[in-house]
């Protein structure tokens, strides 16, 4: 029997030591991990607590990160409720298995923790990783704080294992600006989060010997197509169970979380839409910009999959010019905010605003308010002139010569 943690009211915590609790909250039966910047310190919080009793569980130090999330597969098939943790390089060597995991509906929940992709070599923040992860068929949840880092792992669990779901879920949160910035955090005691959580149900165990069940059947074009199809099914209807998970935890806390979340939306005209920490920087600069006149909003989305895409076009459908901030490199194409927020007003909003695509903060780069205020500015030009007064596509902060496209 694992040991209570005696917890404050308020603790002060990073965005890994926050996930680190709420994992050994949930009770989990395997944690196998491999270590990387800057997502160790959550696996490394994580053995501490099993060393010092408050776990009873079981933590498998691997060799890859590969092997971390095959070890989570196979703990899961066998009927375990399972986590681990990575960031940027090592989520690339587990992507292989991140098919394997949503393909055989077992889950897992993953503290991804964004940083670039080589190369160059960078151990800071971007949104490299959280983007190659778009298509593997995991539920997908963003976070812009350690307490948000700490809710959303709870609510992974809940969301991931529900029997109507049984999908396993990507929590993102950024690489050092969150994951080693400590906030204050106000934690549930272990027995509430632990009720909110919930016991683990299995389903198709493979342990249980009375009812023999095949992982990673091969199929072929018999039924490939009709088990890809089924994922992306209950991927897409899995927002009707993301949505009561919220309603259920607003009520137990009091902190009240949407699948696209607004700020000062009501009358701006203009908007920035955001993912990360870049999310709290953009609502300081659109304070800013109202003081300057302009009427000036923030939009962001919790869950990049599924994809809101009627709750984003609600959310933006006044505004008259509207900016998607990218942060990871869109590799000859425009940013994948700009690509999905734009298909998702052109099907669903009634005024068809001015769209513009901004990356920026790859490798680490600071987004300064200064750059955040000038986007409010040319957007707020772009909705005055009714078009365009720039090239669709801009890099923020790039050193040397201006670079923009479209």
């Amino acid at each position: 029997m694992a040991s209570k943690y005696e917890l404050s009211k308020i603790e002060v915590w990073d965005g890994n030591m926050a996930a680190s609790h709420a994992l050994r909250q949930a009770q989990i039966d395997v944690v196998a991990a491999y270590p990387i910047t800057p997502s160790t310190p959550i696996v490394q919080n994580y053995g501490k607590f099993l060393s010092d009793g408050y776990i009873d569980g079981e933590f498998v130090m691997v060799e890859s990160e590969h092997a971390a999330m095959s070890a989570c597969v196979g703990a899961a098939a066998a009927g375990g409720r399972v986590a681990t943790a990575t960031s940027s390089q090592g989520f690339a060597l587990m992507i292989e298995v991140m098919y394997q995991a949503s393909g055989m509906r077992v889950p897992i929940v993953l503290n991804l923790v964004n940083r670039a992709l080589a190369a160059p070599l960078n151990v800071n923040g971007d949104h490299s990783d959280m983007y190659l992860s778009r298509d593997c068929g995991w539920i997908n949840l963003c976070t812009y704080n350690p307490q948000e880092a700490y809710d959303f792992n709870l609510m992974a669990f809940r969301i991931s294992e529900d029997m109507r779901v049984r999908i396993p879920t990507i929590v993102n949160q950024d690489g050092f600006i969150c994951s080693h910035t400590a906030q204050n955090v106000q934690p549930l005691s272990d027995d509430e989060a632990y009720a909110f959580v919930g016991e683990y149900k299995t389903k198709n165990a493979l342990l249980d010997f009375s009812k023999p069940a095949t992982y990673g059947a091969q199929t072929e074009e018999d039924w490939h197509f009709e088990h890809k199809a089924q994922l992306h099914h209950d991927l897409m209807n899995s927002v009707g169970v993301i949505e009561e998970v919220f309603e259920e935890f607003a009520k137990l806390t009091g902190r009240k979380y949407s699948l696209v979340e607004s700020y000062d939306m009501s009358d701006a005209e203009v908007a920035i839409v955001a993912l990360g920490t870049t999310v709290e920087s953009a609502r300081v600069a659109a304070k800013s910009a109202r003081e300057k006149g302009i009427r000036a909003g923030v939009v962001s989305i919790r869950s990049l999959r599924p994809f809101p895409y009627k709750q984003v076009a609600e959310a933006l459908q006044n505004c008259k010019a509207v900016a998607m901030l990218d942060r990871s490199l869109p590799a000859g194409a425009m940013g994948m905010l700009f690509n999905e927020v734009g298909v998702a007003l052109l099907q669903n909003a009634q005024n068809k605003a001015i769209l513009s695509n901004y990356i920026y903060g790859l490798g680490g780069r600071d987004m300064t308010q200064e750059a955040l205020l000038n986007i409010y500015h040319e957007l707020n030009e772009n909705a005055k002139a009714g078009k365009l007064t720039h090239e669709t596509q801009q890099f923020v902060g790039l050193r040397g010569k201006k670079m923009a496209f479209n």
